[in-house]
């Protein structure tokens, strides 16, 4: 979007696969403008610090002129290419109209040039909206991943039939249509979420005059998968002492099974697990600190001995990893991810783990290809369990152990429902958290210690 313009409006342009190229091939380069250019020096180039980048201001600059004399074009003004465009609009049988709309000329009327932007470009589009950010009130905005799990969603499901179309020609039937699909599979909670994604980008189509109304904007949740009843599954002292055992030969990495150790010690929610780093916990101090939560509220969580033991457990994978590199690689580093992906360059995938979970809950005749083939080892008596209900699985814990409501919340970082105590009564209550966890703790111990041979972690 164009937003210093001649016409002092607000101006799109729909970018053909040659101009988006050439935008893509400076993508990078500076933060903020996609033009730049930058004084060179004519020695000692590389030394710190580099010259800073400029947003090119104007186009009739010494390398626009060297450009034109170099192709004998010496009377060729900057204005003569947008001129030229015009031209071949026109030759090419564009009407007057849609000419005056993609030129950015002034006058009514929807433009419909816009409607040649297809779903696949508006969702790439739409990332800006997406990506993690504080705003000028300080509050975080976007999303943790940067829109990666919507993307993940939208080109499994959402491109393969309408990837190519052109924006406003998606209308409610048709997305009706592929959300009814997704009920069919039993997957209502999916439905429902794809669905929001869905009304969301065009929400962001709508607010940039894609186009004129959005086709969602009289259906409601329940009119998709319909309301998500509160999850309330919580793993008994029993099955903890079962998980002890079934852990084991469950075939799950030591990282994973030890992830969930670490979250029913915790009570951390499954992304702060899976993204957490080495740089946040202290060890000695026995604290692991949280700088980005769902609530965007920093929270700081005391490590109980049981959950001391976990992250040591993991911090000797991670110097075992770390020598098994520097074979290869002298001056490799270890990674600074609690939780690294394969090749270590960033935390795993949020979603692997919860899917390594329901993959050793499943019955041997609905095993998915090329996934775990221990299809029942995780299963226990009270049935299907998710890494979230280890979350609340601690916080009942707690409960039982006689931890007040107050305090619990305070560990699991719940953001209080009173606004007026949200705003007055600030206190964490750090002294009774640590005494929570250190409960819990002990708690564990006993259920893990009481069962053959304790955590394998």
């Amino acid at each position: 979007m164009a937003k210093e313009f001649k016409g002092k409006r607000p101006h799109v342009l729909v970018l053909n696969d040659v101009a988006w190229k050439i935008v893509e091939s400076c993508r990078g380069v500076d933060g903020e403008f996609v033009f730049v250019w930058r004084r060179e020096r004519v020695k000692n180039v590389d030394v710190e610090p580099l010259m800073p980048y400029r947003p090119v201001h104007t186009m009739n600059n010494t390398a626009f002129q060297t450009a034109r004399r170099t192709a004998g074009l010496d009377r060729l003004r900057v204005h003569d290419l947008r001129h030229t465009f015009g031209q071949r609009l026109r030759d090419a049988g564009v009407s007057e109209e849609d000419r005056a709309l993609l030129l950015g000329h002034a006058m009514t009327g929807m433009p419909q040039h816009y409607a040649t932007a297809t779903i696949a470009r508006l969702v790439e589009a739409a990332k800006i909206e997406l990506a993690p950010r504080v705003g000028a009130d300080g509050r975080r905005r976007g999303r943790k991943d940067g829109g990666q799990y919507v993307h993940d969603q939208f080109q499994r499901r959402l491109f393969p039939k309408f990837g190519d179309l052109a924006v406003k020609e998606l209308n409610r039937s048709a997305i009706l249509t592929l959300l009814d699909s997704v009920k069919a599979e039993g997957k209502l909670t999916t439905a429902n979420r794809l669905y929001a994604d869905i009304k969301q980008m065009l929400d962001f189509a709508l607010k940039r005059d894609l186009i004129e109304r959005n086709p969602l904007d009289t259906i409601k949740k329940r009119d998709i998968g319909g309301k998500e009843s509160a999850r309330a599954r919580v793993l008994s002292d029993d099955e903890v002492r079962k998980l002890v055992d079934a852990l084991p030969i469950a075939n799950m990495s030591q990282r994973s099974t030890t992830a969930i150790w670490l979250i029913l010690a915790t009570g951390c929610r499954v992304g702060e697990a899976m993204t957490a780093q080495w740089v946040h916990v202290d060890l000695d101090r026995k604290t692991w600190h949280l700088p980005v939560t769902k609530n965007e509220r920093e929270h700081t969580i005391h490590l109980s001995a049981f959950a001391v033991r976990q992250l040591e457990a993991l911090m000797a994978i991670r110097y075992e990893e770390l020598e098994r590199r520097r074979e290869e690689d002298p001056k490799a580093s270890p990674s600074p991810w609690v939780f690294p992906s394969a090749d270590g360059t960033s935390h795993v995938n949020v979603k692997s783990f919860g899917k390594q979970l329901a993959d050793r809950q499943r019955i041997a005749e609905r095993r998915m290809k090329n996934r775990a083939k221990l299809t029942s080892s995780l299963v226990l008596p009270g049935g299907r369990w998710t890494a979230h209900d280890l979350r609340r699985t601690a916080a009942t814990m707690m409960a039982q152990l006689g931890v007040s409501g107050d305090v619990i919340d305070e560990c699991l970082n719940h953001m209080i429902e009173s606004r007026v105590r949200r705003t007055y009564i600030r206190d964490r209550r750090e002294a009774q958290q640590v005494g929570a966890f250190d409960l819990l703790g002990e708690h564990l111990d006993r259920l893990t210690s009481s069962a053959e041979g304790g955590p394998k972690s």
